[in-house]
């Protein structure tokens, strides 16, 4: 399924208002802001992305040059909310297993990261609304199908939903290179959700400072990292591990 485009100011308007999930708003450059400020407040509402470009950019990203000065990237793939992915694990008797990603950019690395989710059996991914890849054709692509099988919620604050979640008894595990807990000494039995940070910066203070538990990844070589799908493909494959143990050979 490819990105849809909305066109023009009043259809911008009334998607905004209607509560559509949208990925971001591109103004043309030299645009009178006055005409576009309900677009900007609205926006700003409900955490929505707004850049400038010059109009051919604009023509090329969505086909035609008939869009008044601004266009919305919308998100073809439609988002669940945080009780929904709750709602899964209960629905099949199982201890929840959530993966929350902390503003991720690279929509290749979301891919790869729902590929695993749904190889583990993850129930859903959170990601925020701001400063975040979202759910684009380039994700589908490479997340191989997945996309299809992992329910994703967008928040507005991450952390929020960190605590919401705890209230409703899903402990919260992060990783940090400077953790005492090697990953592998985990517990993940419990209901769980996992945090990965962002490529570059890893996990920001305040999602770090409110993880239940933060572990490390050991590492031998001569790099400081990995790249975030890798480690988050590690995470979950102990999860997994925890969960689904390999049955007492009898010999």
């Amino acid at each position: 399924m490819s990105e849809e485009w909305i066109v023009g100011k009043n259809p911008i308007i009334e998607a905004l208002r209607s509560g559509r999930t949208m990925n971001k708003i591109w103004i043309a450059e030299g645009t009178n802001k006055n005409l576009m400020g309900p677009i900007y407040s609205l926006a700003k509402e409900q955490g929505v992305i707004v850049t400038t470009a010059n109009r051919k950019k604009l023509d090329q990203l969505c086909g035609t040059d008939n869009h008044q000065g601004v266009i919305a990237s919308v998100a073809a793939y439609d988002y669940v909310e945080v009780e929904d992915i709750l709602r899964r694990a209960e629905e099949k008797k199982e201890t929840p297993f959530l993966i929350l990603l902390d503003e991720l950019e690279d929509p290749h690395n979301l891919g790869s990261i729902m590929r695993t989710a749904d190889a583990v059996g993850a129930h859903g991914i959170v990601i925020p609304k701001r400063r975040s890849v979202s759910l684009t054709a380039t994700v589908a692509k490479a997340s191989a199908g997945a996309i299809n099988y992992v329910p994703v919620a967008r928040v507005t604050n991450l952390v929020r939903t960190m605590e919401e979640l705890k209230e409703k008894g899903v402990w919260i595990a992060g990783t940090d290179a400077s953790a005492k807990q090697d990953f592998r000494q985990g517990d993940f039995s419990m209901p769980l959700a996992i945090v990965i940070g962002s490529e570059g910066k890893g996990m920001s203070r305040l999602v770090k400072e409110n993880c239940d538990f933060l572990y490390r990844l050991p590492m031998a070589g001569n790099v400081t990292s990995l790249n975030a799908s890798v480690a988050a493909a590690l995470l979950m494959y102990e999860v997994f591990r925890a969960r689904s143990p390999l049955p007492v050979q009898v010999k």
